[in-house]
């Protein structure tokens, strides 16, 4: 029992802070805490409840009965212990690291062996693809947030090998983007050398952290093998034809020369660097995931995924059944406006339609009156991005003087635009039925349109105010043959009629758009496709250089021409200039060197667009199986073999983009049969963001960085991870306080001068009942936290058995030191390797079989409980579990604080509860 009380204090104060959280700190960690519950990563305790905010000194914590093992493992930060005590970091962790270089430790395994014969073996055990979301590697490196999640994954790692898992592990780096392009447009340095460099200086600081990657398996997505296999994708989603062209209003940003999403764009302006932003048509290539809607949302079933990030995805593919309606455009016999809705129903109480600003029909359906009102709305518009229009408040909107066809009634109802219709969304229009859209209702109330009261709520809903939308279900009325019918009929039956009218009918959409797929910059996968280029007639190829200024030609950009897979890869040209200029066609457009080329006489432009950042990051994990086939993006039989991955580690701003595009590639890949698994990750798990001492995320402008290499140096890596695993639960966010290291440290130090001490004795020292007892209940709940994920849980039921060896002295058994020993190894490799030698092991303990708990041992067989009086608490008493209630009042009576309220009192009951409680009724 005081065991798990320990345990269970410990784990609760283990995040606690000297500092008291500014206002700031806690409205950010408890918005932050409100995003990770919407995620589904807190298993419903916020960090108040996780106590991360400090209370108070530690020593002041009324501890009860733990208060000595508290102030023991977590006390505040102190004095450093004297070298003779402390835990040489500084020379054991390089030893180590060389070690496990030098010795292939971490190789994986192969899952098959080919024999003599030419027969196949394949591995008895189980295996584990562990998986982190690999890193960009920026040029400031590491910050202490990082290591967080790849901690996470290679305590797993360790785990899993040491409990007979064949265990793949693997890490790389997703290499292309802008930054690395804007660094050298900035100082003239090819990207490729900054990129290289940084990778250098991440691969340096995570070996320097002692993961236990396989690096043989290490690639890059800038590597010239990697691209020629993401362009190899690209081609067969090109051969599917689920990738084409297509004019796409986009946002388009000169100065930084390139498409900018809609996330990346504020108030008209680039998220980075402030420049203006325009909506213009470009030529852009298009994924057509939209054709994979229904399988990425019904693939979703079955994985073990946060539900949040299950629910962002669901939203973000916004699968919708619902009626599509044409309505014809008064004086326009050969144009109509089609609409999607899913409330049919409500078609009679359409007052008005709005058009998309960007819709093909405006120009045509605005009358001469109006025109000069509305060219002037739809380039004040042009400068707003989509998020922007749709999150702003105010409407805006402006009449075109053209009309719509109501297609059951025939009424003129008319054509305004309004920026709150996106021409990127549905069919860029939309049916208004002000009376039962609450958006509409605004927009009709500011400009004074009609409103049409259509359907009313049932009896038991109450009466219809006429003040505000009526949204609800309901029953139709003013609506002709329909009226009477509840929402659900009237839905069916209107879009019937709308399909035996041939003016619409039953439509499935998704809020999901197609990828676009192009960016107009330097650094990024070159699209293997290429154009045939026309000249003016009578001109011959032989007689013309489309390279030299002033050739007149034309790019057939209507005819594409991929690449033969035999030519890949396709790589990017040399050049001194990577700005981009205020070309569309991106700053490859000026390699005309590498753009124009002729075969059989004939002269051909490449595509000056390039793949985004997100192409190679959509299919890394498979490459890791295999990254020096040079036959193949990865052989089948690895893809049986370690396929699909079964724990995927990282961060929770990736839970719609890039874990959807992966799954949409991974998809089209299995329906050509390259994999046998139609799902890539099997269990995700986002870890927390950890903020800056002040609560912030931790950034350069804020100053509150902390760089992992300045903790090693101190304190060594071990402690990094034992701190950053100790902090809270995983999924939690957290502020990071450099003193609280010292914390795990004083633990290292404790268990390595344990170890040393248990070195010196033979197996004559033995355990005793109570060491015995605290051992196997330590191996069975790190062994419990450690499949959950609770490494802060496990790591304090490590301090209390590290605590309790400790005060045996020169007595520590060999057995309880070697136990501790392998349990400590996942979270603090370094110092496990370096125990296990002292124990006299000249083996790795990197495959040592895992630890195993006695369940008999881990039951208590006495109870301590609260001894009653009249209701009141007067003592305590420890009996065995099964002890009857004459045993109970037996120990009961020799408590002198109970034997004094009974002096002179007859018992008149006794209530017993054996093993809760025990109370004395007395006058």
């Amino acid at each position: 029992m005081k065991f798990l009380l320990a345990t269970i204090m410990i784990a609760q104060l283990a995040s606690a802070f000297r500092a008291p959280a500014t206002t700031s700190t806690r409205r950010f960690i408890q918005s932050q805490n409100k995003r990770a519950a919407t995620f589904g990563v807190l298993n419903g305790e916020s960090l108040t409840q996780q106590k991360y905010y400090h209370h108070g000194s530690l020593r002041q914590q009324p501890f009860l009965t733990t208060r000595r093992h508290m102030s023991e493992t977590v006390e505040e930060a102190a004095p450093a212990p004297a070298a003779s005590t402390g835990y040489p970091f500084a020379s054991i962790e390089p030893k180590w690291q060389a070690y496990w270089k030098e010795n292939d430790t971490f190789k994986t395994p192969e899952r098959r062996t080919t024999n003599e014969d030419g027969t196949v073996t394949k591995s008895k055990n189980k295996k584990k693809y562990v998986l982190d979301m690999f890193p960009y590697p920026s040029g400031a490196g590491l910050h202490v947030g990082h290591p967080e999640g790849y901690t996470a994954s290679d305590v797993m790692s360790r785990y899993w090998r040491m409990t007979s898992h064949d265990v793949l592990h693997p890490i790389g780096w997703d290499s292309f983007g802008l930054p690395a392009e804007q660094f050298a447009i900035q100082t003239g340095t090819h990207p490729e050398v900054e990129t290289k460099k940084n990778i250098a200086n991440f691969k340096r600081q995570l070996q320097m952290l002692g993961f236990s990657y396989d690096w043989e398996k290490e690639v890059a997505t800038t590597d010239v093998e990697y691209v020629k296999w993401t362009q190899w994708i690209f081609l067969q989603l090109y051969k599917m034809g689920l990738a084409s062209q297509s004019e796409v209003s986009v946002n388009w940003c000169p100065a930084l020369g390139t498409v900018l999403s809609n996330e990346e764009v504020i108030n008209g302006l680039s998220e980075r660097g402030d420049h203006p932003v325009t909506r213009l048509p470009l030529r852009q290539w298009v994924l057509k995931i939209t054709e994979y809607a229904d399988r990425l949302e019904q693939g979703l079933e079955g994985l073990d995924w946060p539900s949040g990030t299950m629910t962002a995805q669901e939203q973000w593919i916004g699968k919708s059944v619902g009626t599509e309606i044409d309505f014809n455009v008064d004086g326009l016999d050969d144009k109509k406006v089609t609409v999607f809705t899913t409330r049919a129903d409500t078609l009679f109480g359409v007052t008005y339609v709005t058009l998309a600003p960007e819709h093909p029909l405006v120009s045509s359906v605005t009358t001469s009156d109006q025109k000069e009102e509305v060219d002037a709305y739809v380039t004040a518009t042009s400068s707003r991005s989509d998020l922007d229009r749709t999150s702003s408040k105010e409407k805006t909107g402006v009449f075109t003087g053209g009309y719509a066809i109501h297609p059951l009634t025939n009424e003129k109802v008319p054509i305004w635009i309004g920026d709150y219709v996106l021409g990127s969304y549905g069919t860029g229009a939309v049916m208004a039925v002000p009376a039962h859209d609450e958006r509409d209702y605004e927009f009709a109330s500011k400009f004074g349109l009609e409103v049409k009261w259509v359907v009313e709520p049932t009896k038991k809903d109450g009466e219809l105010s006429t003040e505000e939308a009526f949204t609800k279900a309901g029953v139709n009325v003013n609506s002709g043959e329909f009226d009477g019918m509840k929402t659900q009929k009237a839905k069916k039956a209107i879009t019937a009629k709308l399909a035996e009218i041939s003016s619409g009918g039953p439509k499935i959409t998704y809020k999901l758009r197609d990828w676009v797929f192009s960016r107009q910059r330097y650094w990024g996968e070159p699209i293997p496709i290429y154009f045939p280029i026309d000249f003016p007639e009578g001109v011959e190829d032989s007689d013309v250089d489309p390279k030299v200024d002033g050739c007149e030609h034309t790019i057939r950009f209507d005819k594409p021409i991929p690449v033969d897979e035999a030519d890949l890869p396709l790589t990017l040209p040399e050049m001194e200039d990577f700005s981009p200029g205020d070309d569309p066609a991106g700053c490859l457009a000026r390699a005309k060197d590498w753009r124009y080329f002729q075969e059989d006489g004939k002269w051909f432009s490449r595509e000056t667009n390039t793949m985004p950042q997100w192409a190679g990051s959509c299919w890394y994990y498979f490459r890791f199986l295999d990254p020096k086939n040079g036959e193949s993006a990865f052989s089948p039989e690895l893809d049986e073999d370690w396929m699909p991955v079964d724990l995927y580690v990282g961060g929770a701003e990736h839970a719609v983009l890039h874990l959807l595009y992966a799954r949409f590639w991974h998809q089209v890949l299995y329906d050509l049969g390259y994999t046998k698994h139609p799902e890539p990750f099997q269990k995700l798990v986002h870890q927390g963001m950890i903020l800056g001492s002040d609560g912030e995320k931790m950034s350069k402008s804020r100053g509150n960085v902390v760089n992992p290499d300045d903790i090693v140096e101190v304190h060594g890596a071990d402690a990094l991870r034992l701190y950053e695993m100790f902090m809270g639960p995983l999924e939690a966010v957290k502020p990071w306080q450099t003193s609280q290291v010292s914390g795990v440290v004083r633990f290292q130090n404790k268990l390595f001068n344990v170890v040393k001490e248990a070195a010196k004795n033979d197996a004559s020292v033995e355990m005793d009942e109570e060491t015995t007892k605290i051992l196997h209940k330590t191996m069975k709940k790190v062994t419990e936290d450690i499949e959950n994920m609770s490494f802060n849980t496990a790591i304090s039921a490590m301090m209390v058995l590290t605590n309790h060896l400790t005060s045996l002295k020169d007595q520590v058994p060999r057995e309880a030191a070697e136990k501790l020993t392998l349990m400590v190894s996942p979270f603090a490799p370094h110092l496990g390797e370096e125990c296990w030698s002292l124990l006299g092991h000249d083996d790795t303990l990197a495959y040592h079989p895992w630890v195993e708990h006695d369940e008999a041992l881990c039951v208590d067989n006495t109870v301590k409980m609260g001894v009653q009086v009249n209701g009141k608490t007067r003592g305590e008493i420890e009996i065995p579990k099964d002890a009857d209630q004459e045993g109970a009042m037996a120990e009961a009576m020799k408590v002198q604080s109970v034997s004094n309220q009974l002096d002179g009192k007859d018992v008149k009951k006794i209530i017993y509860v054996p093993g809760r409680i025990l109370n004395i009724v007395a006058k």
